[in-house]
């Protein structure tokens, strides 16, 4: 049996794909590597990410999954007709297939509903038998104990800026409103035991890894742990954290000590009333600026997250914003529109205001405007 998992390709308004620059900021998935891990060893499984390459339709093969996230959608759907048009069953799992599970389905054999590892053996069974069923929802949530380390070598590991990702936690102790983490995670915080962790960085090849967590020190006694433990294999890592890491001088320092070298901070706004809005007011506002230099004293590079787009911002926000990285010397802003993505709180408030301008899933990609601003028209 041959199964084929497929990342569909995201063209960003703004970066090709063709473009070399790609190489220098795109980083691997686990998400299909860690399936790949978990496919029974009878079983000839590889990866696409058509980012990187691209799919042979022609292929011969049994079975393919696909996954992705909101603005992956219409790629994803575009994939799965050209193989079931061949009479190859198509599977699909990730954020959006997990929020619009009966939408998916329009367009595939199988869905899966939130996370994948305690339902892909179980599938393969299915579908071996010839009773795939149409739904795949697991009881609860995946154990963080004893994951197995992902497939690594199935990746085109020379088109990546790295390969070398790691996942030492699970969902995010906040609830934004904005954010899919919580929708799909669950309103839970799971960490995965620290020598587990340590075995699977000292697999890897090379001094530079990404932790690709969501909050990396959203526990603070398992962060500290993990932070201790790294020091001796003198690594360099990247992650993202909230500003909660910054105000606690001795985790920062440690995280420095352990490596850190980058840190993707979700500042998202410079206005007190949109981070209430959105379920985020523990970011103070007055306390930002600290938090950037609080980084930048351990030599630590800053990605600050900004959005644009919340109901309190004017056209003034893009001038205020601008001021705000230079004066903190951000190294690398990341902007984005404001994006209500299914299954969030934003979502749902924007469809009842009857803000949204449509449901182009592709369209949902934080550069292009997908609803009516408050304070602002679309074109501004």
């Amino acid at each position: 049996m041959k199964i084929r998992l497929i990342d569909p390709a995201y063209e960003h308004p703004y970066i090709s794909h063709s473009q070399k620059v790609i190489k220098n900021i795109w980083f691997a998935h686990l998400t299909l590597t860690t399936l790949a891990a978990l496919t029974p060893p009878d079983i000839e499984v590889k990866i696409t990410d058509e980012n990187v390459e691209p799919i042979d339709f022609e292929e011969d093969v049994d079975l393919v999954g696909v996954t992705g996230m909101v603005m992956h959608a219409p790629r994803a759907y575009q994939i799965a007709q050209k193989f079931r048009q061949r009479g190859v069953p198509v599977v699909m799992g990730g954020p959006h297939a997990s929020s619009l599970p009966h939408e998916a389905k329009e367009h595939v054999d199988a869905v899966v509903i939130g996370e994948a590892e305690n339902l892909w053996e179980g599938l393969i069974k299915d579908f071996k038998n010839g009773c795939l069923k149409p739904f795949y929802k697991a009881d609860g949530f995946c154990s963080m104990k004893k994951l197995p380390f992902p497939r690594l070598d199935l990746l085109c590991k020379d088109e990546y800026m790295t390969i070398n990702c790691v996942q030492t936690t699970r969902g995010c102790p906040h609830q934004c409103d904005f954010c899919h983490v919580t929708h799909f995670f669950g309103k839970t915080y799971r960490c995965r035991p620290v020598d587990e962790v340590i075995e699977e960085v000292k697999r890897l090849e090379g001094d530079f890894l990404v932790f690709i967590d969501d909050n990396i020190a959203g526990n603070r006694r398992y962060a500290k742990e993990l932070f201790t433990r790294l020091k001796p294999l003198k690594k360099k890592w990247a992650s993202q954290a909230t500003m909660t890491l910054t105000r606690d001088p001795e985790l920062l320092k440690l995280a420095a000590e352990s490596g850190c070298v980058s840190l993707f901070i979700g500042v998202e706004s410079l206005s007190e009333e949109n981070l209430k809005d959105v379920n985020k007011a523990f970011n103070q506002v007055h306390q930002i600026e600290e938090a950037m230099k609080a980084v930048h004293d351990y030599d630590i590079m800053v990605v600050a997250g900004l959005i644009f787009g919340l109901d309190h911002d004017d056209e003034g926000v893009f001038e205020r914003t601008l001021r705000f990285c230079e004066r903190n010397r951000i190294e690398l802003p990341s902007f984005f529109l404001l994006t209500p993505l299914p299954g969030t709180p934003l979502f749902e408030r924007m469809e009842s205001e009857g803000r949204l301008l449509h449901k182009d899933w592709a369209q949902y990609n934080g550069a292009t405007v997908v609803f009516k601003p408050r304070l602002m028209t679309e074109e501004t």
